[in-house]
C-alpha cells in the first residue's frame, strides 16, 4: 500500500485536558442535526455538527453553505495550540459529535476549493475510540487508526486530493465521541 501522507499522534493532549475539553465541547457547542438532498429525499447526517471559524470562512459541503459562530474560547486555545505545534494557520473548526456506534461518517474526501490544493487538517477526538479509516480513490484496501480519547491525526500534503476517508459505524456500544477538525479557509475562495 502506498504511504498515506498522514501523522498521528495518539496521546496529543493529556487526558485530564481531553476530560475537561470533552464535557465543556459536548455542552457548549451549538449542535445541529444537518440533513441533504438524495434521490428527492431530505436523509439526516448520522452524526451532530457545529462549525465554527473567523468571519468569512463559510464552508460549502454537501450541497450546503455553513457560516461560521464565533469560536469559542476552547476552540480557540486548541486553535493556537495546533499553530504553534506545527506552524500552520488554522481559522475554523468542523466539530463532530458521534453519539454512539450508529453515527459516522461516509467515505469522502475534504476537498474543496476553499481549501485550497494540498490542506492541512489537524482532527483531535475527543471521548469514545472509534476506527479511522483511509484508502486511495484508486485502490480498494484501507489503513486504520484507533483515535482514542486525546489524539490527533493530521491529513496533509495530497491527502485529499488521492485518499478518500471514513468512521464506519461499529456494533460495539460506543459512547459519545467528539471530533475536532480544524483547517484553513481561504477566504478568497468563498461560494
Amino acid at each position: 500500500m502506498q504511504d498515506i501522507p498522514v501523522e498521528f499522534y495518539p496521546d496529543y493532549l493529556p487526558k485530564p485536558l481531553a476530560d475537561a475539553l470533552k464535557e465543556a465541547l459536548n455542552s457548549k457547542l451549538n449542535w445541529t442535526q444537518e440533513s441533504l438532498r438524495m434521490y428527492g429525499k431530505t436523509i439526516p447526517f448520522p452524526r451532530l455538527m457545529a462549525w465554527y471559524g473567523d468571519p468569512g470562512t463559510a464552508y460549502r459541503f454537501s450541497g450546503k453553505t455553513y457560516h461560521p459562530q464565533e469560536p469559542i474560547p476552547e476552540l480557540q486555545e486548541l486553535m493556537d495550540l495546533l499553530q504553534a505545534d506545527f506552524g500552520k494557520p488554522f481559522n475554523a473548526v468542523l466539530a463532530n459529535a458521534y453519539r454512539s456506534g450508529s453515527d459516522s461518517m461516509s467515505w469522502h474526501s475534504d476537498d474543496e476549493p476553499e481549501l485550497g490544493p494540498k490542506p492541512f487538517i489537524a482532527s483531535i477526538s475527543l471521548g469514545a475510540s472509534r476506527t479511522f479509516r483511509m484508502r486511495h480513490k484508486r485502490g480498494k484496501t484501507s489503513q486504520g487508526w484507533v483515535l482514542n480519547h486525546g489524539s490527533l491525526l493530521i491529513m496533509k500534503d495530497h491527502s485529499q486530493q488521492e485518499w478518500e476517508h471514513c468512521i464506519p459505524k461499529t456494533k460495539k456500544p460506543v459512547d459519545l465521541r467528539i471530533n475536532l477538525t480544524f483547517r484553513f479557509i481561504f477566504p478568497s475562495s468563498q461560494p
